[in-house]
């Protein structure tokens, strides 16, 4: 993908910054990570610190010292998962803060103004997402409504330096996906988001969503992207089934919270037996962590609550993602996905459960 700042080779990971940050990295070290790309979130910003201010400081690139593309989703899945904290009706969404508990309203035509304000490469149509285990007919009432919605966001757009993504629905209904996939294909968005997943659905629903939307889009040239996976199983999988771009909360979380992507699985160094262990949390990794420091340093950060550990876990878990992001970008380039896969499966083990490893 070509972006006003920069070049990002697919597929790829985007870590998450929600409040113009990546918890606990600053930009060199996210770029130490492997990041070419990263995500804010427009519901977030457009509370605190506002996107108008953010505008008026420089805009989100200068504003966080960040020079590499930024991709801005909505702000849909934030409002809409304030439950009883929110009204939708088909222009928009009124919702409480959570921060204050102040009334809002968000439409379509706001979160492109905000999104623009920001100045995102890309930013994203506002949708209504719902959860995958949602009744048939709330899945087919929100996906109607981000139909619409999508097209109200194009009329809005109008930055030429900003690329605009549209969302696919539907959950985990085939029929919804493919009415869905048709509507939102048909509009002459940048590329296509594939929304309503990586949610309560199970690996196996995702699969067949995918296997409804990816052939429907088998000539259309624009990035897919698959919003919130994020275990390096899953990212195989779902490039195994024809996407690009994905963006998750959760290697970060799990750093922070002391669970540690290694090969074959997760390495929890909270267990007692990691505060006298010396050696690395994994051999081969080149993260600040690795090369540094040893499980026994980190078990005792994380322990004493030191914002050390939570920087040192972060950029550990991102190296591993994007590493692993980039072992499959160069099994594709050189032809040889099909037979490296199952050695990629084997790397990404356990990552999907919450099983730990106690030994590398």
């Amino acid at each position: 993908m070509e972006l006003t700042h920069g070049v990002v080779e697919t597929p790829q990971f985007m870590p998450v910054g929600t409040n113009a940050t990546v918890k606990a990295l600053d930009p060199d070290d996210i770029r130490a990570t492997g990041a070419t790309i990263i995500l804010a979130n427009t519901y977030h910003l457009y509370l605190r610190p506002g996107h108008e201010r953010v505008e008026r400081l420089g805009g989100l690139h200068t504003f966080m010292a960040w020079d590499g593309p930024i991709l801005t989703d909505s702000g849909g899945f934030q409002v809409v998962s304030l439950d009883h904290l929110r009204v939708v009706d088909d222009d928009g969404v009124t919702f409480r803060s959570h921060i204050d508990g102040s009334v809002h309203r968000f439409t379509p035509e706001l979160s492109i103004a905000a999104q623009e304000a920001l100045g995102a490469d890309v930013a994203v149509a506002f949708d209504q997402p719902v959860y995958p285990s949602s009744e048939r007919a709330v899945v087919a009432d929100a996906t109607a409504r981000t139909a619409r919605w999508a097209e109200r966001s194009l009329e809005a757009h109008s930055r030429p330096d900003q690329a605009l993504f549209g969302i696919i629905q539907g959950g985990v209904d085939r029929e919804l996906r493919a009415e869905s996939t048709a509507a939102i294909a048909a509009l002459p968005f940048d590329g296509l988001c594939i929304g309503g997943l990586a949610g309560d659905e199970s690996p196996v629903q995702r699969l067949d969503a995918l296997d409804v939307v990816i052939p429907m889009l088998a000539d259309d040239p624009r990035p897919r992207y698959l919003m919130g996976l994020g275990s390096p199983l899953d990212l195989l999988e779902a490039v195994d089934a024809g996407v690009d771009l994905f963006d998750s909360v959760m290697p970060a979380r799990d750093a922070r919270n002391g669970r540690l992507l290694v090969p074959g699985g997760r390495l929890n160094i909270r267990n007692s037996s990691m505060l006298d262990d010396p050696r690395p949390v994994q051999d081969d990794c080149p993260c600040l962590l690795c090369t540094r420091f040893s499980r026994a340093y980190l078990a005792h950060l994380l322990r004493a609550r030191e914002l050390l550990g939570y920087r040192l876990a972060t950029c550990h878990n991102l190296t591993f993602t994007l590493d692993f992001m980039a072992r499959i970008r160069a099994a594709l380039r050189s032809g040889t996905f099909p037979e490296t896969r199952a050695e990629l499966r084997s790397r990404a083990g356990e990552s999907r459960s919450e099983a730990a490893v106690k030994s590398a």
